[in-house]
């Protein structure tokens, strides 16, 4: 009779604790001051605009889009809530109408309140992943019990991080029928800095971005599908051969080895750009034009930037 194999327990969850709870608190609280979002720099520039028909420069837009943002507010509020701090404050500037707000939006170009990585002497690893965004249907509690009662719309959203800093360096939203692949070269393009490696899950598994990686100059680190050959397809013209490395080495020290070696599991902070993302800016998408949504969420990037170069938390493992 065989002897039965001793079961294998995972092993315990690792424990951290933040370093640097003083400053990280603080920052937490400047997240919800008004002058953050409103400064001298906006105010000055609020009708400074050029064009017939023109009244509100596109800071002055991008101000009541942030504010409506960081503090859950629908249009009407957010003009409601500018026309009194206007008032309060003695700005003596017009509030945008919450249709002007909504039409303006269309099209904004929004910038990405990037860090500056001019003092970053190594490359970067970016560290790429997307996830969904509601537009309109049930609560998950409510499909979960009771079933879909009626069509749901999504958006997909696809993040670039930094991984040593947390920081999003690009941002695409697209509809939810778009595959990841085909959306990271775009993604690429965003990136200014030099990149040593890019991570991205199986659904980045091809050919094309290997090849948008490598053309990049960095690393791709990307799992294989299951049971993917060594050797590229005959018909595939110049193929790169990072891929087949990858396979390879995975065949020879197996998959969670490899994870380790090739430091994938850093992948896992795109995800908490994504947490992030849903907790702080919000699950769903309020606009229904697709473009207002690109600039929602483009707005959405931004807050959530400024939010990191306030102050993020510096953690140590103590067990």
């Amino acid at each position: 009779m065989d002897k039965q194999l001793p079961k294998r327990f995972a092993s315990p969850k690792p424990k951290y604790r933040v370093s640097n709870w003083r400053d990280y608190n603080a920052a937490l609280v400047e997240r919800g001051s008004l002058t953050l979002w409103i400064d001298e720099a906006v105010v000055d520039r609020w009708h400074a605009v050029s064009g017939k028909g023109a009244v509100y420069h596109d800071d002055a837009i991008m101000c009541a889009l942030c504010l409506r943002q960081v503090f859950g507010l629908a249009l009407r509020q957010t003009q409601g809530f500018l026309r009194s701090l206007a008032a309060m404050l003695g700005l003596g500037v017009e509030i945008p109408h919450y249709s002007t707000l909504s039409r303006r939006a269309e099209g904004l170009k929004v910038p990405a309140q990037c860090i500056n990585h001019s003092n970053h002497s190594s490359p970067l690893h970016l560290v790429i992943d997307s996830t969904g965004l509601k537009v309109f249907g049930e609560g998950e509690w409510k499909v979960r019990v009771h079933g879909v009662g009626k069509r749901r719309l999504w958006r997909k959203l696809h993040l670039g991080v930094d991984e040593a800093t947390g920081e999003i360096l690009a941002h695409d939203l697209t509809m939810n029928n778009v595959h990841d692949g085909p959306v990271l070269p775009g993604l690429l393009d965003q990136v200014d800095q030099p990149l040593g490696q890019v991570s991205a899950d199986t659904a980045y598994d091809s050919f094309r971005c290997h090849r948008a990686i490598c053309d990049r100059g960095a690393r791709p680190v990307i799992p294989p599908r299951k049971g993917a050959s060594i050797l590229p397809p005959r018909n595939l013209k110049d193929p790169p051969l990072t891929r087949g490395k990858i396979v390879q080495r995975i065949h020879q020290i197996g998959r969670k080895e490899w994870k380790m070696e090739s430091n994938y599991h850093r992948r896992s902070l795109a995800e908490t750009a994504m947490f992030r993302f849903k907790t702080i800016i919000g699950p769903k998408l309020r606009n229904r034009k697709f473009q207002n949504q690109k600039t929602e969420a483009a707005i959405g990037v931004a807050i959530l930037n400024t939010f990191t170069a306030i102050g993020m938390p510096e953690t140590i493992r103590i067990g």
